[in-house]
């Protein structure tokens, strides 16, 4: 009995699975099962309910803005509320979004919908960054983001086949229909697993916007520039990849959920072996690697003629994640303890404003040529590559 207790011990530590650590990272794992099963097919279901090219980007283009305002409000409750108390609402205002899907009668109820249901998504974010600080010490986040990483991923890598499905037999509609009841059903269950945690509130330092960015490290704002261009790249081609892959390449709906799961089992096969060694040997080699491959997979995509090339560009997609713990664990090591939630919110607040009408411009491009937001996405990454490498320091990134 010792000794099954003592290994099990072990490997809660190797994994960093801390009670506070394992409760958020199961409320991710619960509820990404639901939403995974309709997020990359939302422009098909705008599409289905009769939207445009232009309404499709500026979809994008709303994602990125929910994506980038909640971020804030989110990281305050998170602070000044206690995480435990902050999830619950944030997940309560998502199953509200959920069921706006669910009974969208035409296209822009759809984005009622988003605004609601990216509470979870967004809000709860900086909460969740904030729960993985508190509970772990400085040489284990790296390990601890990764955990919360797979168990993220493991549903994109299960529910988009599952939801492909359900499109190829019931429809576009009717498919990503039942894909929404799952997920408030799923919403349900995620109620119960945060109530677990067990973080005590830390005081909270009041303080404003400007406040907090006065207390950002400066290599976090420097850290904070290069992602805005990778972000930037991955918004002017991100919504419009199922379109290329379906719609100017011919693949059917599920052979696409195909494509997304070896994207996603890509990116699970390296996330052990990338946070051990990020925690041992410094972080900045796996986020430089982030970096180019967020460069490189809108190029591979339009460049991959036939499904062994187009899987091998999702490899490539994959390996965008290969650095994302370490860049996470990054953020989290520069802010201040009482600050964190608002530290992590203002961060992807001004990431998120930043890169909101890259979506939007991508839209343009496509109507000028599909392929054209890929390659200029890729330029793009390029550079936001080079300013992380020529602007973040080893020491910083350690």
């Amino acid at each position: 009995m010792y000794q099954t207790h003592s290994a099990g011990a072990s490997w809660r530590e190797r994994l960093a699975l801390e009670r506070n650590v394992s409760a958020a990272a199961g409320a991710l794992f619960l509820l990404g099962f639901g939403e995974e099963l309709w997020r990359r097919y939302v422009p098909k279901y705008l599409e289905a309910l009769g939207a445009g090219p232009g309404a499709i980007g500026l979809y994008g283009t709303a994602e990125d803005f929910c994506d980038a305002v909640y971020q804030l409000p989110g990281g305050t409750l998170a602070d000044r509320l206690g995480r435990r108390r902050a999830f619950p609402i944030f997940l309560l205002i998502a199953a509200a979004g959920y069921l706006v899907y669910l009974l969208s009668p035409s296209w822009p109820w759809v984005f009622l919908g988003l605004a609601l249901a990216m509470a979870w998504t967004s809000m709860a974010s900086p909460a969740t960054f904030a729960v993985i600080a508190d509970a772990l010490p400085r040489h284990r986040r790296a390990m601890g983001f990764t955990v919360q990483s797979i168990l993220r991923r493991v549903p994109r890598l299960v529910s988009p086949l599952a939801g492909g499905a359900l499109i190829g037999t019931l429809g576009v509609v009717a498919g990503m229909r039942v894909g929404f009841a799952v997920t408030l059903v799923l919403a349900g269950l995620t109620l119960l697993v945060v109530t677990r945690m067990d973080l005590p509130a830390l005081p909270s330092r009041p303080m404003g916007l400007r406040g907090v960015w006065g207390a950002f490290d400066p290599s976090l704002k420097r850290l904070l520039a290069s992602d805005i261009v990778i972000r930037t790249c991955e918004g002017l081609a991100g919504v419009f990849v199922i379109l290329w892959v379906t719609t100017v390449r011919g693949y059917s709906v599920p052979a696409f959920s195909v494509f997304l799961a070896i994207q996603v089992a890509t990116s699970i096969l390296v996330y052990l072996p990338a946070a051990r060694w990020a925690d041992t040997i410094g972080r900045k080699p796996f986020v430089t690697a982030t970096f180019l491959a967020f460069a490189l997979f809108p190029v591979a995509v339009v460049l991959a003629h036939g499904p062994i090339a187009m899987a091998a560009a999702f490899v490539v997609g994959g390996l965008r994640e290969i650095g994302e713990p370490a860049r996470k664990a990054m953020i989290v090591d520069s802010a201040h303890a009482e600050l964190r939630g608002r530290t992590v919110g203002l961060y992807y607040l001004a990431r998120g404003f930043s890169v909101t009408p890259a979506a939007a411009a991508g839209g343009l491009l496509w109507r000028a040529s599909p392929a054209l937001p890929f390659f200029v996405a890729g330029a793009v990454g390029l550079v936001g590559t080079l300013l992380f490498v020529a602007t973040v320091e080893e020491r910083h990134a350690a």
